[in-house]
Formats: C-alpha cells, sequence, structure tokens
C-alpha cells in the first residue's frame, strides 16, 4: 500500500486501522498537504443502503468546521477503493497520554473543556458522535486536541434528541478487545446504559461518554472495566462508577459533575454537554471556590420546623386577630 498513488493521493505511511477500515498518511500532491487516507472495508461499499446513508451523513458531518475537529475533506471512489479523506492529527491519543498516569486535575480539565466545545458543535447540528473514547481524541503537543472519528457518528435527524429510527442501529464499530462485533454500535467500556442495551439514543450518550473519558484521565483508569465485553456491559448496566475512589485532589465540584454525566437514567443525566463545558471553565477560572456541602435534613428535624413554623402562623393570626378586635 505503502508507495501507492489514488487519484491525486501518494500514501506515504499506515496511521492506524478498525473496524470502519484502515487509516493511511497520503500526500495530496495538487495541494501539497499531507491528509489521512481512511479506506472504508469491500463489504461497507457492497452494502449499497449503508453506503448511501454513510454518504449522507458524510455530507453533513462535512459541515463541521471547528478547531478541536478532525474536518473531513471528501469522500473519494479510485479504482473500487471507497475512502475518505480527512485531516492529519498529529500528537498522541489521550489514550497514551493516559497509559503514562492520571492526568493532573487542571490538565484533564483543559482537555476536557475542548471536547465538550467539539461534541457540543455537533450536537448542535444534531449529530451524535456514540463512540466518543480516549483512543479518539487526539493531543497535539501544545495540549489541543482534535475529536476524531466522527465519520461514525449518526446523523439525528432536525432535533438533536430525536430518536435513532434507522435500520443500522446495531451495526458495529470494532475496536481491539472491547467492542462487540456485529452487535452494538460504540466501544464497551464508554457505552452509555441505553446504548449497551441497543436501545435508540441521542445526544446525552455522548455526554455519558464524555464523563466516562473524564473520569479516566482523572483516575488513570476506566470507569467501567472487566474481563470480558458482557463483564463490561454489565458493569455499565448495573454498578455505579466509584467516584469516591479517584485521587484526592480531584475537587468536588468536578466529582459532581461526573456523578451527573454518569447517571443511568437518562432523564436525571446531564442534558446538554454545553453545561458540562461552562462547569469546567468555571472550576478552570476559580478553582479555589469550595462549593457548599448539601447536608441531609433527619425526618425528625424536618416535622419540628415544620411544626414551628405552623405555630408561628398561629400566633401571628392569633395576634392579628387582637388587633383588630382592640377598642
Amino acid at each position: 500500500m505503502i508507495g501507492k498513488t489514488f487519484s491525486h493521493y501518494k500514501v506515504s505511511s499506515k496511521l492506524g486501522e478498525g473496524g470502519m477500515g484502515e487509516v493511511w498518511r497520503a500526500e495530496d500532491t495538487k495541494l501539497g498537504r499531507d491528509v489521512a487516507l481512511k479506506m472504508l472495508p469491500e463489504g461497507f461499499a457492497e452494502d449499497v443502503e449503508r453506503l448511501e446513508r454513510f454518504e449522507r451523513e458524510a455530507r453533513v458531518l462535512a459541515s463541521l468546521s471547528h478547531p478541536n475537529i478532525a474536518g473531513i475533506h471528501g469522500l473519494e471512489d479510485v479504482e473500487g477503493k471507497r475512502f475518505l479523506v480527512m485531516e492529519v492529527a498529529e500528537g498522541e491519543t489521550l489514550s497514551e497520554r493516559i497509559g503514562r498516569g492520571p492526568l493532573p486535575v487542571e490538565e484533564a480539565a483543559r482537555i476536557a473543556v475542548q471536547i465538550a466545545q467539539a461534541v457540543e458543535v455537533a450536537h448542535e447540528k444534531g449529530i451524535v458522535h456514540r463512540d466518543l473514547k480516549p483512543s479518539n481524541v487526539m493531543v497535539t503537543a501544545d495540549g489541543q486536541i482534535k475529536v476524531l472519528d466522527f465519520g461514525l457518528a449518526k446523523a439525528m435527524g432536525i432535533h438533536p434528541l430525536s430518536g435513532d429510527s434507522g435500520q443500522n442501529t446495531q451495526s458495529p464499530t470494532l475496536s481491539p478487545g472491547m467492542t462487540q462485533a456485529g452487535m452494538l454500535l460504540g466501544t464497551a467500556g464508554y457505552m452509555s446504559p441505553e446504548q449497551a442495551r441497543g436501545k435508540t439514543v441521542d445526544r446525552r450518550t455522548d455526554i455519558w461518554a464524555f464523563g466516562c473519558v473524564l473520569f479516566e484521565m482523572l483516575g488513570g483508569r476506566r470507569a467501567f472495566d472487566g474481563e470480558t465485553v458482557t463483564d463490561v456491559l454489565g458493569a455499565i448496566v448495573h454498578k455505579e462508577p466509584e467516584i469516591d475512589k479517584l485521587p484526592s485532589g480531584v475537587p468536588q465540584r468536578i466529582r459532581r459533575l461526573l456523578e451527573q454525566c454518569l447517571q443511568k437514567d437518562v432523564s436525571r443525566r446531564l442534558q446538554s454537554i454545553g453545561d458540562a463545558r461552562i462547569a469546567l471553565v468555571e472550576w478552570l477560572e476559580k478553582p479555589d471556590v469550595v462549593e457548599a456541602p448539601t447536608v441531609p435534613i433527619a425526618p425528625w428535624r424536618r416535622f419540628v420546623s415544620w411544626g414551628a413554623a405552623a405555630a408561628l402562623g398561629a400566633a401571628a393570626a392569633l395576634g392579628v386577630a387582637s388587633f383588630l378586635r382592640t377598642p
């Protein structure tokens, strides 16, 4: 493959591979720039319906323009090869960065803000990523991030919260050792509970994955893990993330954000990725502000409070009545 030319794209090296095909670095000889070519598997190209839907979604995704999103330049068909022409994102993946240990809270927050910005832009256009994970986030030497593989996203129709009613909602996205081939779209360790059950998904599934990524940056380990894919999916559906076991330096405000992102009930989950971005920006601006703890009121205290209030109300009423009767 190296040295081969497709149209005006000359392949120079391999960048990676996955269930959606192999990715190669190539030189765009017309424009004199490096690009990434994502070669689609033959089986994908032979499925007319899937290919038509993919091309339609690629056109929508081409409208995404943001510094934190690796852009799509085109969709080509050369010598029987179908491939995406994409922006090359230089640096290391967030997965590689986490592999060296947990990130300092401020560094994790700054990266998470950029991830949220990228996802927010997509959600505003009704696009859900559905495979947000550290290996799909590239970190440059100067700390800028690029969210990759929006080409695997799902266009969700006019409203960003509309359900996915397509016929291919369970088409696979492979990831080494952590994806259920042929059953579910996404990577097991970052799937939302509704995604793990094969149900319809909306933008809140990305908010769950965002929480998983932030947890992993802070803790150096996955929020949900196991020996097998089944174990991982079982943990996602039935277990709570061990937020209390994160390093002691993780502030309460960020722990609370994680709790909101990782609510299993979508109706109780954070509803907008923009809210996560705002919370992180506010913490970065004022990290020393301490959030007052919420202390639950014991039932007997609540009864006493209600009783006191009732007594005060009665006394006030009697006082008014007495005043009115006074000649």
